[in-house]
């Protein structure tokens, strides 16, 4: 390798190890932010937590490589520029497309790579962090008595108290318990005007003592009959010390975050599986449509329409069948008819929901087969317009080509979006809605290293006050003839 692309690659691996990381840690931190709210207070270890990260930043590491290469391209071509580097290489003969080619090289093995990523380390990592960001959400929060309210995170129990005080702040004033656990219409109550916490570390037990205390329970259902509760109504018993034993393993249960039950998710796939899982939904859907349709055939009699004569097609019929009944007996028949097809309707209209839900999940796993390739050419892609806007603009640093390189990948990333939308809804094909940004951005690509070669600018200003000054004269002419 020559010294001047040993030079060129340094200029650019710089800053793009530097832009990489930061990025990747800007979008770590966005997607944490907003898993905050359902997370937060249930008392999970600090290991899942950085458990969650590392998926998250496995996860984001594809999508943070194209902006780490926009935004380097970018600030490597225009330090150069602004330096006078670039203004010397053109001097000695060295033109624009050989000071880029060992990005290009650099870039395309880039590529190469963000694909292995997207194929291999990226299903494994949102395997990991839906389940696990899934168990996180449904743990239990951790355990905290307020005074002053009914506490019912507890199962089976609801807690109230005046004041929690002493040195741990484990004793209790003036208790009140309601006991769930009873069954649904059964009432069982525990006041008490002292209770004392205590629980062993580890343990799966929490030891409530009340102290003077009464206990009221009824054994009768209010539901049941009335005799049945003048039978036995309630017992009432009054006590100097009760010892209530609650288990709280739900709380401190991290095991449960270990479950993985949603393993057939789109983005757990890899491209093989993604084609060989939407092969067979291709053909259940098949099958699902050929089902409804004979369903739907069959409700609306089909099998019997061939009765009918042609003539009679598109023609209104008068209803001549309904003279032979009586005027309530038609309001009947009327109804029966009408309420016919309401059901039919509801039916349909189900159906087409169902329909419809198949369908975008058979689009979304089609998707998702193009996707992973068009993005890891997203590297490519992004290079070929950061490159050449970076010697046009010659404007190195770290403030504009940040603001441009983000701007950049908000329209390639909006275009993206809005081609996945398309694509789920059946409007365009799987195929266009992955590559049409890669469709749309590519020829500004071409097109700016076309003009960055050739030492123009983005856009002529000159040439456009100079259109502008003939076109006011022109037009001062015309009005003073």
């Amino acid at each position: 390798m020559k010294i001047f692309d040993k030079y060129i690659l340094k200029s650019f691996l710089q800053p793009f190890l530097a832009t990489f990381f930061v990025v990747l840690f800007v979008l770590v931190m966005q997607a944490l932010w907003l898993a905050f709210d359902e997370i937060a207070g249930k008392g999970i270890d600090l290991f899942f937590i950085l458990q969650f990260l590392w998926y998250l930043a496995l996860m984001l590491t594809p999508t943070a490589l194209p902006i780490g290469i926009l935004l380097s391209s970018i600030m490597a071509l225009g330090n150069l520029s602004e330096n006078y580097e670039f203004a010397a290489i053109k001097s000695s003969g060295i033109s624009l497309k050989r000071v880029i080619r060992p990005l290009v090289v650099l870039t395309i093995l880039l590529s190469g790579l963000n694909f292995i990523f997207l194929n291999n380390i990226y299903p494994w990592a949102t395997l990991k962090q839906k389940n696990l960001y899934l168990n996180m959400k449904k743990k239990k929060p951790a355990l905290a008595l307020v005074p002053g309210t009914f506490n019912t995170d507890i199962p089976g129990f609801s807690i109230k108290f005046e004041e929690k005080y002493g040195e741990e702040e484990n004793l209790l004033k003036n208790v009140q318990i309601a006991d769930l656990s009873a069954g649904r219409g059964k009432i069982k109550v525990i006041t008490a005007k002292k209770g004392i916490i205590s629980s062993d570390e580890g343990s799966k037990y929490m030891t409530l003592t009340l102290e003077d205390g009464n206990y009221y329970e009824e054994h009768i259902k209010k539901i049941n009959r009335k005799k049945d509760r003048e039978k036995m109504p309630a017992s009432h018993a009054t006590f100097d010390k009760y010892t209530i034993n609650i288990d709280i393993s739900s709380f401190n249960d991290d095991d449960s975050l270990k479950d993985e039950k949603l393993k057939n998710h789109h983005g757990m796939l890899s491209v093989v599986q993604l084609d060989s899982i939407s092969k067979i939904k291709k053909v259940d859907y098949d099958k699902y449509l050929a089902s409804k349709a004979r369903s739907f055939y069959s409700s609306v009699n089909g099998n019997k329409l061939y009765k009918y004569p042609d003539s009679i097609i598109d023609t209104l019929l008068s209803p001549v069948i309904l003279d032979n009944f009586n005027l309530n007996n038609k309001h009947i028949v009327i109804s029966d008819a009408i309420q016919s097809v309401k059901r039919l309707t509801e039916r349909n209209e189900n159906n087409l929901k169902r329909y419809k839900d198949q369908r975008k999940m058979l689009n979304l796993y089609d998707y998702e087969f193009y996707y992973r390739i068009s993005f890891a050419l997203a590297c490519l892609v992004l290079f070929f317009i950061g490159a050449p806007l970076g010697s046009i603009i010659r404007k190195g640093g770290f403030g504009l080509p940040m603001i441009m390189a983000i701007f950049i990948f908000v329209i390639y990333f909006f275009i993206s979006q809005f081609g996945k939308n398309l694509a789920e809804e059946s409007a365009i094909s799987a195929f266009l809605g992955s590559w049409i940004s890669t469709i749309i951005l590519l020829p500004f690509g071409i097109l700016l290293t076309r003009r960055a070669t050739k030492g123009m600018g983005i856009f002529n200003i000159d040439a456009l006050f100079d259109s502008i000054k003939k076109l006011s004269l022109k037009f001062k002419k015309t009005s003073k003839n």
